[in-house]
């Protein structure tokens, strides 16, 4: 039975070498392509693909993973698999949680994209291994929700800048920035700037 797929990646390039690995007239069709988001939410309404391969950044548009919860939200929904080059956490359980079937790397073999792609359009959720790890352990702990105000103080941080630093640009008082920092060590758990940069950098928080 043939799997019709419908490509999203921003770069022409790389939906080129997609649909030249993946379309040789066998279990795999590829039905059109996409640059952004929108796009492919208008053209899967139209082409109704079992299997949306998209990228995880989108250029100037929505991205991977609100592209994934936009496709899933339509009727008939497309099961959606990601691949991309990035796997930070963070990323790889927003997309699972928006909807995804599974999560690959741009550095895998062909087959295991059409694997990834048969499954997908069977229902099943298709991870590697290392990556199903990290998923199971991120839904285990979840990361922090931090305010808008609380993350805009986190990217400071992970720059570098001092307290007083941070309450000139967010124009707040020394004593607010330093409350901001007692809620962001809290939700993280940690206890120092250090472990609090280290953790954003880990997590994708920022």
């Amino acid at each position: 039975m043939t799997t019709t797929v419908l490509l999203v990646d921003d770069h022409p390039v790389v939906r080129s070498g997609l649909r030249a690995v993946l379309d040789t007239g066998g279990a795999i069709k590829i039905v059109g392509e996409a640059a952004t988001g929108e796009e492919a939410i208008t053209l899967t309404s139209h082409l109704k693909p079992d299997v949306v391969l998209c990228d995880l950044r989108l250029g100037d548009g929505i991205d991977g993973i609100q592209t994934t919860a936009a496709l899933r939200a339509l009727d008939p929904a497309p099961a959606v698999l990601i691949l991309t080059t990035f796997d930070r956490d963070s990323e790889i359980l927003g997309a699972i949680e928006a909807g995804a079937a599974g999560y690959l790397l741009k550095d895998v073999a062909p087959e295991v994209i059409i694997e990834g792609l048969q499954r997908a359009a069977a229902g099943e959720v298709f991870l590697s291994p290392d990556l199903a790890s990290r998923v199971m352990k991120g839904m285990s702990k979840p990361t922090p929700k931090l305010t808008d105000r609380e993350l805009e103080v986190l990217r400071l941080l992970v720059q570098g800048v001092t307290n007083q630093e941070i309450a000139r640009a967010l124009y707040v008082t020394e004593a607010t920035v330093k409350t901001h920092l007692t809620h962001i060590f809290t939700k993280l758990d940690v206890d120092s700037r250090s472990r609090a940069i280290l953790l954003a950098k880990e997590t994708g928080l920022v």
